[in-house]
């Protein structure tokens, strides 16, 4: 029997808004616990809700980013459960009226483009965080994060691997990030997801039982925890076993490397949805969607093509810097400063990432592209050689401080004139008259090695253009 395996995600993102959906408390990251708070999002009696005008801007602006259908109008929701994460006892949130409906998402598979659909784009407030202390065998809550506004991203079960499913969450990622409609640092929390997995026979429309993958915040956990679910079931069905797959939510422990149950998952009618009574109905009209759609700035699609045209950079180097927003505006705004679209790849997809510790989204980048223009000029004006380059461009992503600034304090000019290279190669030669030896034996790599070394008697600072003719001068006249 030919198996094939499904796959939805529920992908939920905080909105760029610097209060709360219901109140005017701050989204601030970072703060003590339980210092972003008030009455309202504590759930206290005798508060009210208000909703935030941002919030729905931003949710009609994600709706149009990925081609759903706005809805005019709509309502908010309660969905009851009872958790310490919600002091309400309740989640305000939208059922059967979303604010978007439908849409799609196009990812790109091999060369292939897929269009993912969507079901809805609904708005809901976010839950506090449980921090569980095992030494002590007690649980902490904090409630920061309680009504942090959030959009929920629902799709079809469309994807159809692991790999799929990874390519979808960060083409997301990208379009959100791009449209300033979410932060996505992952790190913090704003962006995560929720995956939902079942196999089924190849060929087959049926959709069998489903398991949920709660609470994702990484591309690779991501990965790891939908492969070892698919394997999972895979493996029941391949001994007849399916029975045994129940309908429940199960967590990543990336500790012991496999999905653990966590509790059986409940159906649209477990969590009571019924209108919220506190808000008015949601009602938006035309000429605030189209103020909004005409927003919109250029999507990570439309810009790949056009980098692609534009700086004729490669297809593969293109999608790793329009991948994250701040990666591509540091890119082109050094160009349009005068830097080759070349010299600007090399150096980001290069040095870059390389010096990278964590993810990008959760990292400030201090480079300008004014300092990294000045890098590139410094080059190629024969200032300074690329070996010194690179030591300039790790200080300047340490520090912040400029390219100029960082070359004056260190003293890291090149040396071009003649009469001092000239003596430093005469010492490396004196130094090394073996590769000479050789070089008159018609070994051509001695002429390497001693290039080198001459490099490293200058700590890089010498300029390798007037230093190779100038040695190659001095073994030609010591070699007759």
């Amino acid at each position: 029997m030919s198996l094939e395996t499904v796959i939805g995600l529920e992908v939920h993102a905080e909105l760029k808004s610097k209060t709360k959906i219901f109140c005017s408390c701050s989204t601030e990251f970072g703060k003590d616990p339980n210092y972003n708070t008030c009455p309202i999002c504590l759930g206290l009696p005798g508060t009210l809700p208000v909703l935030n005008e941002k919030v729905i801007a931003l949710a009609i602006k994600s709706g149009t980013a990925f081609n759903c259908k706005i809805n005019k109008l709509n309502k908010m929701d309660r969905k009851n459960y009872f958790y310490p994460d919600l002091p309400k006892a309740y989640q305000t949130s939208q059922f059967d009226s979303p604010l978007c409906s439908g849409g799609y998402v196009e990812i790109d598979i091999n060369g292939v483009t897929k269009k993912i659909r969507l079901n809805r784009i609904h708005i809901e407030e976010d839950a506090g965080k449980l921090v569980h202390v095992d030494e002590d065998n007690v649980s902490l809550i904090d409630y920061n994060r309680v009504g942090v506004p959030l959009i929920e991203m629902v799709s079809e079960p469309d994807l159809r691997s692991p790999d799929e499913a990874v390519i979808y969450f960060k083409t997301i990622k990208a379009i959100l990030q791009h449209a300033d409609i979410s932060d996505c640092r992952m790190q913090e929390g704003s962006l995560r997801c929720d995956a939902n997995i079942s196999i089924r026979e190849a060929g087959t429309d049926v959709l069998n039982t489903k398991v949920e993958m709660k609470n994702i915040g990484s591309f690779k956990e991501l990965q790891k925890a939908l492969e070892k679910e698919e394997k999972r079931q895979r493996e029941l069905y391949t001994y007849g076993e399916e029975y045994k797959i129940k309908q429940e939510t199960r967590r990543w422990d990336n500790g012991k490397g496999k999905t653990v149950s966590m509790r059986s998952k409940e159906d649209a009618h477990d969590y009571r949805y019924f209108p919220e009574p506190d808000l008015v109905p949601i009602i938006i009209n035309e000429e605030q969607i189209k103020e909004i759609e005409s927003s919109l700035p250029e999507m990570p699609k439309a810009k790949k093509a056009r980098f692609i045209e534009s700086y004729g950079i490669p297809e593969k180097e293109v999608e790793i810097i329009i991948d994250n927003k701040m990666l591509s505006d540091l890119f082109e705004e050094t160009i349009k400063l005068g830097a080759k679209a070349k010299s600007v790849t090399n150096w980001l997809l290069g040095d870059f990432l390389r010096l990278l510790k964590e993810d990008l989204d959760d990292t400030e980048i201090k480079i300008t592209s004014k300092s990294l223009y000045e890098l590139i000029t410094l080059i190629e004006e024969g200032k300074i050689s690329n070996t010194v380059g690179r030591e300039v461009f790790e200080e300047m992503f340490t520090t912040g401080v400029s390219a100029l600034d960082v070359v004056k304090s260190k003293g890291l000019t090149q040396i071009s004139d003649t009469s001092e290279v000239e003596q430093i190669i005469s010492q490396v030669l004196d130094a090394n008259p073996q590769s000479v030896a050789d070089f008159a034996d018609g070994k051509a790599q001695a002429a390497g090695f001693l290039m080198g070394q001459i490099m490293k008697a200058s700590k890089g600072k010498v300029n390798p253009k007037v230093a190779k003719q100038l040695l190659d001068d001095q073994l030609k006249s010591r070699c007759n």
